[in-house]
């Protein structure tokens, strides 16, 4: 019988070794160079926080800042340091998620002393018959559209809003 051939070795010396070294945080890095995917948007707890904390009260007792706005949805960082008014959206959901704070979120029945603030937009002093449900943080609700409501709130309250378009 003939001689058996040799299969290829490949190698992996010294040299090999070093250039992966060098090449590694380079190759780590490189999703973290990356875009955001057109549309994509987040927030830190830190920039929520500074974001609710930072906003000037207004005379009904709340910060608001429209942080973002994409077309049929849109996100608002509120911080409500006291009662605020019976609300009614016609064309809008409010899905509310509390982030710190606490209080009571009266639904249904009818708003006293209604007026119209703007298209499709109701708002008034108070809600007579509606029904109350306590706020703590971790808490969602999803208010649809044209259910009046009206955040009661003893101290403070931090809150998130997804305002979703259902015209």
């Amino acid at each position: 019988m003939g001689q058996a051939s040799e299969l290829p070795r490949h190698k992996c010396g010294k040299f090999d070794t070093i250039r992966l070294m060098k090449l590694l945080p380079i190759l780590l890095a490189l999703p973290l160079l990356a875009a955001d995917p057109e549309g994509f948007s987040m927030w830190t707890a830190s920039q929520v926080k500074t974001t609710v904390n930072s906003g000037k009260l207004d005379e009904h007792k709340v910060a608001l800042n429209r942080a973002a706005n994409w077309g049929n949805h849109q996100l608002l960082l509120i911080r409500r340091e006291g009662d605020g008014e019976a609300e009614v959206h016609d064309t809008q959901v409010d899905v509310i998620t509390i982030l710190s704070g606490e209080g009571t979120l009266v639904i249904g029945g009818t708003v006293v002393e209604p007026r119209t603030t703007g298209p499709g937009e109701t708002r008034g002093k108070s809600i007579m018959g509606g029904i109350s449900k306590k706020m703590a943080p971790g808490d969602i609700f999803h208010v649809p559209a044209k259910l009046p409501h009206q955040m009661l709130v003893p101290k403070m309250l931090t809150f998130q809003v997804i305002k979703v378009d259902v015209k």
